[in-house]
Formats: C-alpha cells, structure tokens, sequence
C-alpha cells in the first residue's frame, strides 16, 4: 500500500507533461521529501530486440560533477607501481599477499583495479569477484598499467552503464544536494557515452526508445532526450 507521502506525490505530478531534464529537475528535487539525501537516476528503455540479435551495452562514464560517493579502491599491481596507486589515494594496494586474502573472501573494497600483469592471477578468482561485481575488466578501465589515472577516475566518480536482459539501464547522475549544473553534466556524459556505444553495434532505428528520471523515494517522470548545451 502506498504512503500517504507517496500518494501526495503522484497527486502533485500526475499532470506533469514530460520535458527536458533541465525543466524537470526543481519538481524532482522538491519532491524529495526524505531525511537522506535522495539519489537523482535515470532509467534507458534499450531498443534491444534486433534482427541480429539483442543489443548488449556496457560501459563505464566519468562523471564530471562527481557521484557523491566516497568509493574504497583496492588495487592489485607489481611492488613498483605500489607507491604510485598509494599517492593517487587507493585505500587497499597488495599484491600476492592480496590475492590470498581476496581468496580467502576478504573483499572490503567496493572497486577492484590490477595491472595487465596481475590480471592473470587475479582471474582464477571469478567465483570470488564476478558475483560481487568486482572483477576487473579491461573495457571498463579497472585494468590498466596507467594505475593513477584508473584510480584517480574510481575516486572522482564513474557510473557503469549496463543493460539488463529486458533491455533496461539504470544510473545515477548525483544526488539531490548537487547544484543542477553537477547533474546536468553528468546527464551530458552518460548521453555521449550511449552515443558512442552506438556507434559500435549494428543497429535498426534509435538506441533509447524512453527515457526516465526519478529521486530515490520519489515518481518517475518521462524525459524528452538531448542534451543540455
């Protein structure tokens, strides 16, 4: 049954037409009626059923105006990149010493970063990291001989943009302390990167068929799709 503060919601909105983002961002941020500091997500209806097959989309976006999260980084890498990963603010840096104890189940970190030469050893670990997400992956940039720039991007704020098998994508772009220009650059970037995802698959028509934003605890309103200049 929906709350009396949820029902006040749809009552408020109900006859919102959709819009640019830009235009829809204050009734959002007003509807944001909770204690916490509510999130500011999108959701992307994928046009993923093509004649060749469904449209797998993923990919990782530097968030220009930040997430809002402090993320904790670990990173695997040989004993001469240590310093490096520790001066660019990684929380965890280890090497084989590390490995055993991620083995063991030790995952007190919430983004893993090796280098190319650790990938090898780390990879036996699938069963440990792939179900908590946390496997590094080449082409979302957590494996990398450039170890300050991987970790200095997972602390200034990324999202990771990936369909799901209904051909949903879900990511937040800030929260709603942000000043509209932190979220509409966000915005900005994840449209660039799902442009450029476009460019690398076959396909039939648009890539977004609907486009939604909505705060944690709040409605969801339907976005006209551009960007924001």
């Amino acid at each position: 049954m929906a709350s009396k503060r949820f029902k006040k919601l749809l009552e408020n909105s109900k006859d919102l037409p959709s819009d640019l983002l830009e235009k829809l961002l204050a009734g959002i941020k007003k509807n944001c009626t909770t204690k916490f500091d509510e999130s500011i997500d999108l959701s992307f209806q994928v046009n993923n059923k093509q004649k060749k097959g469904e449209v797998n989309i993923r990919t990782v976006v530097n968030l220009p105006g930040g997430n809002g999260k402090n993320v904790k980084v670990a990173v695997v890498c040989e004993d001469d990149k240590t310093q490096e990963a520790k001066d660019a603010g990684a929380d965890i840096v280890g090497s084989e010493e590390f490995i055993e104890q991620i083995k063991a189940g030790e995952l007190n970190f919430e983004k893993l970063i090796c280098t190319p030469g650790m990938m090898i050893k780390l990879s036996k670990l699938g069963k440990v990291l792939g179900p908590k997400g946390l496997m590094p992956n080449p082409k979302l940039g957590s494996v990398s001989d450039n170890v300050k720039q991987a970790v200095t991007d997972a602390k200034s704020g990324q999202a990771e943009i990936r369909n799901d098998k209904d051909g949903n994508i879900g990511v937040s772009i800030g929260k709603k302390s942000f000043h509209d220009d932190q979220l509409l650059k966000n915005y900005n970037a994840i449209l660039d990167a799902l442009d450029k995802e476009k460019g690398n698959l076959t396909l039939k028509g648009d890539l977004i068929k609907n486009t939604f934003v909505t705060s944690s605890m709040g409605v969801s309103y339907k976005i006209k799709l551009g960007k924001v200049i």
